[in-house]
């Protein structure tokens, strides 16, 4: 099969093409033809092994000293099962699924093995295999992240990096919550922060909003720290008394198989969409991470495996 290995730590070059052997479901898998996965703000960080400071020796040893353990990166899929081990009993050949491997990784390729029991479901009846795949990351880290804010019915939530794959799923998260929802991006997306149920939006460029007078009971920080968002003392001061300050660089994500079924429902009901920026073919993995790499996506970067 054709897969995409990373070769070392470093630029978008590292990620070579191969030919690998195509695995085999042990007892409880499936294996799953990939149609289609996403290029992560994860993925590339993993890649280029851009963490610094004291962090930095155990993250290298829980990823690989020299280059990631697990070579062939990629965190979600969408694809069809082509064939499934002994005792599982959810899923039949042909099921056509998504799902979210976490840092097992091995996604960017034409096949990958995954437990019945794994975060993976039936993807959602409405939406194609790129559609899919553009899902299970944002959405997931969107939903985790709202729950540890304690989002709650009538909350007043901001959003900041409210355009990319985590900001443009809890916008339409915290709405589903019930949450009046203010987002912070570029003036570039503001329309697309809006079009998605944002019911205010900032141009982060032209307004500080910790030095305005609205107060919210939630902020969440959708960026990872290398994006250099605002300091939480900063953010703190924009709080209700009881406010919440997150951000997606606290702490480890639960990845639990309910969360995917209720986006798969969401997505189901017309309650969450994905948001897709550019698609790539497997081949152009490289030209893809350049693009991710300049932090200026909006929503998912997606990549098609077309045999």
């Amino acid at each position: 099969m054709k897969a995409i290995v990373c070769t070392g730590y470093g630029a978008p070059e590292v990620l070579q093409l191969r030919e690998l052997e195509k695995p085999i479901p042990k007892p409880g898998e499936v294996l799953i033809k990939i149609h289609a996965t996403a290029v992560t703000s994860s993925d590339c960080l993993v890649r280029s092994f851009n963490f610094h400071g004291a962090i930095s020796i155990p993250v290298r040893l829980v990823l690989g000293i020299t280059k990631p353990r697990h070579a062939v990166l990629g965190l979600v899929l969408a694809g069809e099962i082509e064939s499934i081990g002994t005792s599982v009993r959810s899923f039949e050949v042909g099921d056509q699924v998504f799902g979210f491997e976490g840092f097992a990784f091995g996604a960017y390729a034409e096949y990958k093995c995954m437990a019945e029991n794994g975060v993976l479901a039936l993807k959602p009846s409405n939406l194609s295999y790129p559609e899919a795949a553009a899902i299970p990351y944002g959405g997931m880290l969107a939903l985790h992240f709202l729950r540890k804010g304690k989002i709650r019915n009538g909350q007043r939530v901001l959003i900041y990096g409210a355009s990319g794959a985590v900001g443009t799923s809890a916008v339409q998260l915290a709405k589903h919550f019930g949450a009046h929802v203010t987002g912070v991006c570029s003036a570039a997306n503001l329309e697309l922060v809006r079009s998605i149920g944002a019911d205010a939006v900032i141009d982060y460029t032209k307004d500080d909003f910790t030095k305005a007078a609205e107060r919210y009971d939630l902020i969440l920080i959708a960026v990872g720290n290398r994006v250099s968002p605002p300091l939480p003392a900063d953010c703190e001061k924009a709080l209700t008394p009881d406010g919440a300050y997150v951000s997606v660089d606290q702490g480890r994500l639960k990845l639990l198989k309910k969360d995917l079924i209720l986006l798969k429902q969401l997505v189901e009901a017309g309650e969450l969409k994905p948001v897709i920026d550019r698609c790539y073919r497997l081949e152009e993995m490289v030209d893809a991470h350049r693009y991710v790499d300049q932090r200026h996506k909006r929503g998912n970067v997606v990549i098609t495996i077309n045999r």
